[in-house]
């Protein structure tokens, strides 16, 4: 996928279509593998720019894994991603909520539910083990995906972004939004040996 042609400094006076910030997510992330990242050196010019108004061109649900530093790996800098994290990138309630106000509000037309590899949340709930704590209360959400391709972790994995993904497209506000050719939701698979992300092919809206 090329990248849209938008100087850094302009990027955020655009709005980009669906496509064009999907695109733009998947060409970042190949400036941080091939070490060819730029965000860095934009943060604190964008930062003093978003002090009034932020105007994020992709949403990205992601687990709270620390091995997942999503403006990084997407190589953004500071108000162009609104970043949701949650252990095994869930869709809950509050989850959900947060993404439709980027979609209705902020006019984010971009969502993307970013699963990765060695996921401990899918993990535990592939084990069916006692947790201590709440940690349990992730294992619902996980269970349709651990019936439909466990034990396989990479494989469950996988099913569980894209159940993910599911969720979000049931919602009533983000489904009109989808509708009207607002608002694009994909899924993808982010390797954490490799850095590299990959868009799942049925995740397609």
């Amino acid at each position: 996928m090329s990248s849209p042609v938008f100087p850094p400094a302009e990027r955020e006076s655009k709005r980009l279509s669906p496509e064009a910030a999907l695109e733009e997510l998947i060409a970042g992330n190949r400036r941080f593998t091939s070490g060819r990242t730029s965000a860095h050196r934009r943060d604190l010019a964008m930062l003093h720019q978003m002090l009034e108004k932020q105007e994020p061109f992709a949403a990205i649900l992601s687990c709270a894994d620390s091995r997942v530093p999503v403006e990084v790996v997407f190589d953004q800098t500071i108000g162009q991603l609104f970043v949701t994290r949650v252990a095994g990138n869930i869709v809950t309630a509050e989850i959900m909520a947060s993404l439709e106000y980027a979609a209705a509000v902020l006019g984010t037309n971009t969502i993307l539910v970013m699963g990765h590899g060695r996921c401990g949340a899918v993990t535990a709930a592939i084990q069916g083990q006692a947790v201590p704590g709440q940690i349990s209360k992730l294992f619902p959400y996980i269970e349709p995906a651990v019936q439909s391709a466990g034990p396989d972790l990479d494989a469950t994995i996988r099913a569980n972004v894209l159940m993910q993904a599911d969720r979000l497209r049931a919602s009533p506000l983000l489904a009109a939004l989808m509708e009207e050719g607002k608002l694009k939701i994909s899924a993808a698979y982010f390797d954490i040996r490799s850095g590299m992300v990959t868009l799942l092919d049925d995740a397609e809206a």
